[in-house]
């Protein structure tokens, strides 16, 4: 993607020869590494948290805290966004929808289809993460874990 906006930056002010697809490629390439990197993102807990009392949490609240912003938060809006997304993706699909610009890329309705993957991956992956905690919950009040740590 770097190299591909260097060659455009080059061929527009160093040859005056401008490409509307060379353009709109990079703009393609952005959406896909950002719709397709964020359930990825969300998995390795690399998303943007403002965890300002999250961070001085112990392991159990930041469980309890990641399990009711993925039922209330992540897994409504997902849910919400796919299901908005359905009909403006089918209806870029039924015209098999092109660039507006002149010279453009011829695959629209392609880009669109990110978005309902996005949601579907979040979808997915925000489930895993809700059991992954609940499993962190249930382990904390295991009988088994308190003899272990005396306080049975």
């Amino acid at each position: 993607m770097m190299l591909l906006t260097c060659l455009i930056v080059l061929l527009r002010y160093g040859f005056d020869n401008g490409s509307i697809a060379l353009q709109e490629s990079v703009l393609y390439l952005h959406a896909m590494v950002f719709m397709l990197g964020a359930a990825y993102t969300f998995k390795d807990d690399e998303h943007v948290r403002v965890d300002v009392f999250y961070r001085d949490f112990s392991v159990t609240k930041k469980a309890w805290v990641n399990i009711i912003g993925g039922i209330f938060f992540l897994l409504p809006f997902t849910l919400y966004t796919a299901y908005l997304s359905l009909d403006y993706v089918s209806a870029s699909w039924r015209v098999l929808e092109t660039s507006p610009e002149p010279g453009g890329l011829p695959f629209v309705y392609l880009l669109k289809t990110l978005i309902p993957i996005m949601m579907a991956s979040l979808i997915i992956q925000g489930t895993a993460d809700i059991l992954k905690n609940i499993g962190v919950v249930t382990a904390a009040r295991s009988p088994i874990n308190k003899q272990a740590k005396g306080q049975n």
